[in-house]
């Protein structure tokens, strides 16, 4: 993963002190002054029986070991844990993160919340806004969690997020030595469907217009669909939507003025191949063409994520169903 992310242009590093926000919630990292309020929320029974991590009585010095580990986990690029800060308040109300699995394709999402905030919606709230920017910000396929059998409001939580049950199974939990409780899988895919086409395009039909940018490295230019956007956190070449009246050339004109902050003109275009690919509501046509001259410098300015790739890692960044055909082709082209 390190070397995914450190192909990233440098405007689109991610801060280090990343913070998500809901209507009611700050998703901020856990900081050494949560550490006596996470301790006094997490020390009850009634919480440490559904964590497998977490013993009981929960000692002091662990709350400060387990913040310190999390800062360490995140500066590795291991797992991305939140602190739930009740916006009004600032007061710390639990704890939600994501941990990466081994190869960085799929993720674990974990929470626990004080039982004074229970049943208020908080867990929901908040975990809905770490699972759009998990998909959006992280390079995974899917995501994974595992709860206690009897934990039935975390149960109900994970259906309403989308995620599917995956099996059943037994965990070993620190607050019940030497013994296995049982406990239930669930999964969630990324999310690969597209929005439906404009009413003025053909019926069922969506023509858009995408770019492989060209440096005088040979590397290619990859821009990820930012939070908010269907199909969040895939990586695609710079292109989009042909408005009415216009050629393909023109519409690549605009969106790489759009996008990217780039001048060509339609000479600097040369036609390579399309993809024709069916979505759920729709079937895309792209036709895909080669740049390597313009002007300016390529910055983000939608908000999305840039990355220079060479063509032999190309196929090392997750893309939209109708992107990936294009990649050994493009790959062997260059």
């Amino acid at each position: 993963m390190s070397e995914f992310l450190d192909s990233l242009l440098p405007d689109a590093a991610a801060p280090a002190d990343q913070v998500l926000r809901t209507a009611r919630l700050l998703l901020r990292p856990p900081r050494a002054s949560d550490v006596a309020p996470f301790h006094r929320l997490i020390n009850e029974w009634e919480i440490c029986r559904h964590l497998p991590d977490a013993p009981f009585p929960y000692p002091a010095d662990l709350a400060a070991e387990w913040i310190a580990a999390a800062a360490a986990d995140r500066a590795a690029r291991r797992a991305e844990q939140f602190a739930l800060i009740e916006a009004q308040s600032g007061n710390l109300l639990g704890i939600a993160g994501l941990r990466l699995a081994k190869g960085q394709k799929s993720a674990e999402l974990g929470y626990w919340l004080g039982r004074a905030h229970w049943r208020q919606g908080y867990a929901l709230e908040a975990t809905r806004r770490l699972v759009e920017w998990g998909f959006a910000a992280l390079p995974i396929a899917q995501m994974t969690a595992t709860v206690a059998a009897d934990n039935e409001a975390s149960l109900a939580v994970l259906r309403q997020l989308g995620f599917a049950p995956a099996g059943k199974g037994a965990r070993v939990f620190l607050c019940r030595p030497g013994q296995k409780l049982p406990v239930r899988h669930f999964v969630r895919e990324r999310d690969l469907s597209a929005a439906p086409p404009e009413a003025s395009l053909p019926p069922r039909t969506l023509l858009v217009v995408a770019a492989a940018l060209i440096d005088a490295q040979g590397r290619v230019l990859l821009a990820r669909r930012p939070e908010g956007k269907k199909m969040a956190g895939l990586w695609e070449f710079p292109g989009g939507k042909l408005e009415p009246g216009e050629t393909p050339e023109a519409a690549l004109a605009r969106e790489l003025r759009e996008e990217l902050g780039l001048e060509a003109a339609a000479e600097d275009f040369a036609p390579f191949v399309f993809a024709s690919h069916p979505y759920e509501s729709f079937h895309l046509l792209m036709p895909v063409f080669l740049c390597r001259r313009w002007k300016g410098t390529p910055r983000p300015r939608e908000g999305q994520k840039l990355a220079w790739v060479a063509p032999e890692r190309l196929a090392e960044y997750p893309m939209p169903p109708a992107d990936r055909p294009l990649i050994p082709m493009l790959r062997d082209f260059l």
